[in-house]
């Protein structure tokens, strides 16, 4: 064992300019790749806490709705009748898409609109019987939305329906665009450290033939000759590792925890440090694997004498 690490310490001192080359690329590679992770779940988690809370408000028509601006759903001059909106609430009841039903009558709304704007002169802007009573809709699973509304906005006595996901699906387009990109650059410099790795581990390897003739002769196995240069391969990628899990935890504790320490905007959904510890694990598995392919491939290559 002490040859093997007398030879692991001179194969790096003696590529030491690869090895610094190899740990930085691989660095930045999984400290890319473990941030798209992070990227990843923290999509996921704004997506969970944005997506159920998320209610279909199905508006019912008012004496003032017009036939025209509610595409003929809406009688004009013309509540919705009860008949219709018994229609509407059996529809929605029957959806199976529909997790329960909460139906808003005009007080209720008037009442709503009061407490929100309290301190607000357009408070006073509207009566009870310019409000619209309403339906609202919780789903079972939020992302299923589209077949909801198009059912709700062919209902008679239907005069809009409204839901956020016109406002947020364009923001998560954003967040998983960004997510993916990172992804792919991380991939694409993985595969550089990885080309990166057996490049060097092939260098020492030739720089080294002489002993691993003389240590052929002699009989040694293929297992104590690769030994070395397997060494110096996880040597490179468990800096990287190590590396790329404090940027992660530096990008965790400077940025995120510090960004959901401010009250305004803690309701949005933030990953917490079991997250970051999950994308860790995946950057070390990964650096692991990285380290030790291409030196098997290698190895078996040019090793032979």
């Amino acid at each position: 064992m002490r040859h093997t690490l007398r030879e692991t310490w001179s194969g790096l001192k003696r590529n030491l300019s690869m090895t610094i080359a190899v740990i930085v690329t691989m660095w930045v590679s999984l400290a890319l790749f473990g941030a798209s992770l992070m990227t990843m779940a923290q999509v996921n988690e704004m997506k969970g806490k944005w997506y159920d809370k998320i209610e279909i408000s199905v508006f019912l028509c008012t004496a003032d709705s017009a036939t025209e601006s509610a595409g003929g759903n809406c009688e004009a001059g013309q509540d919705t009748t009860a008949s219709q909106r018994d229609a509407i609430r059996s529809r929605l009841t029957a959806n199976p898409d529909v997790s329960n039903i909460y139906y808003e009558t005009k007080q209720e709304a008037y009442d709503e609109f009061q407490r929100v704007y309290k301190d607000n002169p357009i408070k006073d802007s509207l009566t009870v019987d310019q409000m619209q009573d309403s339906f609202r809709v919780k789903l079972k699973d939020p992302q299923n939305y589209k077949g909801v509304v198009a059912e709700s906005q062919g209902l008679m006595g239907v005069q809009a329906v409204q839901d956020l996901h016109s406002v947020l699906d364009p923001f998560f387009k954003v967040l998983n665009g960004l997510k993916w990109g990172a992804m792919g650059i991380a991939g694409m410099l993985l595969l550089a450290a990885a080309l990166q790795i057996g490049n060097t581990i092939r260098m020492s390897a030739y720089t080294r033939r002489r002993e691993i003739g003389i240590m052929r002769l002699v009989g040694a196995s293929n297992g104590y000759i690769m030994l070395p240069f397997l060494l110096e391969a996880l040597f490179a990628g468990v800096a990287g590792v190590v590396l790329a899990a404090a940027s992660m935890s530096a990008l965790q504790y400077f940025v995120i925890d510090r960004v959901r320490s401010q009250l305004a905007i803690q309701s949005l959904g933030w990953i917490t440090w079991g997250d970051t510890a999950v994308a860790v694990v995946w950057v070390a598995v990964v650096g692991v694997l990285l380290s030790i392919i291409p030196t098997f491939v290698a190895t078996r290559r040019y090793l032979r004498v």
